[in-house]
């Protein structure tokens, strides 16, 4: 007999938010059925996303009030909340009105600010969202007794790497090197997490120990391979994929690449690149991780990535072959705090909860045109 737990879900209308939503949905597990309710104050996001999230799961009838403050489908499995994770009494609220109806198993925590170079120019901004939706969430966790959280880390928490070119694992040293505000702030909440694991495990209340899951992922790229989900980010895109696909649609002339004298095959910086949905998949497993380990307190620290590096050239020539044609490119001078290889080292991950990523370079590409070409304008009504 398959058992129902209900996730609660911050950020959940974003790019890799709505993703998950699909794999929650539609995971096959023989003793566990996912329901979602989604918190999001679409600052940055749409909720159009959930629309494509209830087509792709086949649930019936997903609709929002007029308002648009609230939705859900007709058997109540994707369920949509307009609130601010920064916002006590509204957050208490959607804890409350679902207490009577057996309260959330977990949370997935995505909700926050994002971007690294604005969070340069608006650090206090960045440090009262991030770190505020946490400290908020976690209280009201803890009052309504949900004490499983998956946590959505960054590898940016690693900083600038002692040694570039090895494959960053989960022991290696974190917070010291960070070059934006961004990372400072995932690295600080991986800290209160840390700190407040510790001290509920210290504690001699009969309460139910925490669990906690922090994802620590490197760049995902790609979309749904239906092509009716991806990313839709808000202006100029800040990650490089996203920013091809515009430009192979024509929405910009070119992709400028920043530097190309690193130490590398052709010149240009390395990253380990994975697709949204193997990173969607990945949330899932940390779930059913920390559900495996019911009753027993842990707090796991999981690298999310593939373990191959592409260079920027990599990633524009594979987006040309998807397209069909060369992608635009020019050289421009290195950007400030860029590294020449950033790798993951996800044997921990594949151990220890058997996830790892199956998708590849095409795939990402091939998803990711066939979402633009089929939205160019991104979730925005023609």
């Amino acid at each position: 007999m398959q058992q129902q737990q209900r996730i609660l879900v911050t950020g959940g209308c974003g790019y890799i938010g709505s993703h998950t939503l699909v794999s929650l949905l539609l995971s096959t597990s023989p003793t566990i059925t996912y329901s979602v309710v989604v918190i999001d104050n679409l600052a940055n996001s749409s909720c159009e996303s959930l629309f494509r999230v209830a087509d792709i799961c086949s649930l019936d009838n997903f609709t929002l009030n007029s308002d648009g403050t609230s939705g859900s489908d007709s058997n109540g499995r994707l369920v949509f909340r307009k609130v601010d994770c920064c916002d006590e009494h509204s957050l208490r609220d959607v804890f409350e009105e679902f207490q009577s109806l057996g309260g959330f198993t977990a949370a997935i925590h995505f909700a926050g600010l994002k971007a690294v170079g604005e969070s340069n120019t608006i650090p206090l901004k960045y440090y009262q969202v991030n770190i505020g939706a946490t400290w908020t969430l976690l209280n009201l966790m803890e009052e309504y007794d949900c004490r499983e959280i998956v946590f959505s880390s960054s590898a940016t928490v690693y900083g600038v790497a002692k040694d570039e070119k090895a494959k960053l694992k989960e022991t290696d040293e974190v917070g010291v090197t960070i070059t934006n505000c961004y990372g400072r702030t995932k690295y600080m909440i991986e800290q209160i997490l840390q700190d407040f694991h510790l001290s509920q495990s210290l504690s001699d209340n009969n309460k139910k120990k925490w669990s906690v899951a922090i994802l620590r992922y490197f760049n995902p790229a790609g979309a749904h391979p239906s092509g009716k989900m991806g990313e839709d980010p808000t202006g100029i895109p800040n990650n490089l994929m996203p920013f091809v696909a515009q430009v192979a649609v024509g929405r910009r002339p070119h992709v400028t690449i920043f530097g190309n004298d690193y130490d590398t095959p052709d010149g240009t910086g390395i990253r380990d690149y994975l697709h949204v949905m193997d990173l969607a998949d990945g949330h899932v497993a940390a779930l059913r991780h920390l559900n495996h380990g019911r009753g027993n307190t842990q707090l796991k620290i999981f690298n999310l990535g593939t373990g191959t590096g592409y260079s920027v050239i990599d990633m524009i020539t594979a987006m040309g072959k998807a397209v069909g044609k060369p992608i635009p490119h020019v050289i421009g001078p290195r950007r400030p705090g860029d590294v020449t290889i950033y790798m993951a080292d996800p044997t921990r991950a594949k151990e220890e909860m058997g996830w790892e990523a199956t998708r590849n370079l095409e795939d990402m590409c091939n998803d990711l045109w066939r979402w633009q070409t089929l939205n160019p304008n991104g979730y925005l009504k023609e």
